[in-house]
């Protein structure tokens, strides 16, 4: 498949797989042109401002009406908000990689909760993992409670969507809207990965105020899909996860049938390597901030539902300061995922395609071997390479799934790491 893309965060787009099939100067006509169904995609209501408005209309072979009552499917491991199956722990929690299944499973039956909090009907988030090894072939999937961010950690996938196709691989993300349908093909036969469910207001950049207008993510590097359709008829099953439930109903089509579309509520990807860090510090650590990629902002200013923050490659050169991460508490619980590479502030225990959770007002910071290290370095410009670790962080308090905490993969000795840590203090 050739895949083409038109560049631009959340702008207007217009795009038609066959020439004529996008109406002019106007959304639902009469009749629109080859016989399509107008259909409008709404992510935001209707009466939301415009800067802040989300949606699209599609014009398509099917009306996403047609298909046979759904009824409710086993969840496997996926679960969502209230998230009370355990009480909340405010230890450090920490997980090794999960292993990919014996069976077939695609990317639903992947799906594996870690934590999260809030409600799926306007605040909060999710926290998942997925591992697969089978492709989506002839079911789809459409998530009716979030926004879902997917952080590739094994392997490409494809995403085909109703609005085009997107390819990511480590190293790079994709958002797909709430409520838009798309299925996953495996390119190297597995993957792995993790996805954060935003429950909240749709993601957007960060403001940048004084760093000015060229720092952090640029909107020109974030891809969203040309129109891309396919007619093929078939016994399908379409997906939903609706009100923390998956559902399933028969389809006799492709729901991928969409054959122009216009509006700026589209699924979309960008490669974390084109991210833009900030340069040298002459007193301190750089707050993670500085590193956001995207945010969903809250009601309380500078308090955001989820920050997706990241730690790339990227110079250090600081004077008289102590590099890493410093010891911290604070009011934003932080879920952290490594992708590739070392995280300069936990070298040992904190692997590829795991992730550690630090609660609101848990401490954390560098272990003891970590915290000797930068104490004795050499303050030189220094450069963190083929590294890639990034953060999931939220106002609310993330509270594990039953799963989480009886996993073999959890490290019950985590707390370890911080032992070490002597007594410096002199008189």
């Amino acid at each position: 498949m050739d895949i083409k893309y038109q560049t631009g965060f959340g702008n207007e787009f217009a795009t038609a797989a066959i020439k004529g099939a996008l109406p002019e100067a106007m959304n639902s006509p009469q009749k629109p042109a080859f016989g399509l169904y107008a259909e409008q995609f709404s992510g935001t209501s209707f009466t939301t401002p415009r800067a802040f408005n989300k949606r699209s209309w599609l014009y398509r072979i099917r009306p996403s009406a047609l298909h046979k009552p759904f009824r409710q499917i086993e969840n496997g491991l996926l679960r969502s908000a209230p998230f009370d199956e355990v009480v909340a722990t405010p230890n450090q929690l920490r997980w090794n990689a999960l292993d990919f299944p014996e069976t077939e499973k695609d990317f639903v039956d992947g799906l594996i909760t870690i934590a999260g909090s809030g409600d799926a009907s306007m605040t909060g988030l999710a926290i998942h993992i997925y591992a697969c090894n089978k492709s989506m072939t002839d079911r789809f999937f459409y998530n009716s409670d979030g926004e879902m961010l997917i952080v590739p950690e094994e392997g490409r996938i494809g995403i085909l969507t109703e609005l085009g196709a997107l390819q990511v691989g480590p190293g790079s993300i994709a958002v797909i809207p709430r409520g838009l349908k798309f299925n996953v093909q495996l390119a190297d036969g597995k993957a792995r990965g993790y996805v954060c469910e935003n429950y909240g207001a749709t993601l957007r950049l960060p403001d940048l105020g004084p760093i000015g207008s060229n720092g952090l993510a640029n909107p020109r590097d974030f891809e969203t899909p040309e129109a891309w359709f396919e007619d093929r008829e078939g016994d399908f099953e379409l997906v939903t996860k609706f009100g923390g439930n998956l559902f399933a109903a028969e389809i006799g089509h492709s729901p991928l049938d969409v054959v122009a579309w216009h509006g700026n509520l589209a699924p979309y990807r960008y490669d974390l390597r084109r991210f833009n860090t900030i340069g040298s510090i002459s007193f301190d650590h750089p707050d993670p901030s500085i590193f956001t990629v995207l945010t969903s902002p809250t009601d309380s200013v500078g308090v955001a539902n989820l920050d997706f923050v990241i730690f790339p490659e990227r110079w250090m050169v600081a004077e008289n300061t102590f590099r890493p991460p410093w010891y911290h508490r604070n009011i934003m619980s932080e879920y952290m995922g490594l992708v590739y590479g070392q995280y300069d502030a936990k070298e040992e225990g904190f692997v590829k395609g795991g992730g550690s959770l630090h609660n609101c007002f848990s401490a954390h910071g560098p272990d003891a071997e970590g915290f000797e290290k930068a104490t004795n370095a050499e303050l030189k410009p220094q450069k963190y390479q083929d590294t890639l670790a990034f953060m999931f962080e939220t106002r609310h308090l993330l509270r594990p799934t039953k799963f989480a905490l009886e996993t073999e993969a959890l490290q019950k000795n985590y707390y370890e790491c911080w032992q070490g840590l002597q007594k410096q203090f002199k008189i």
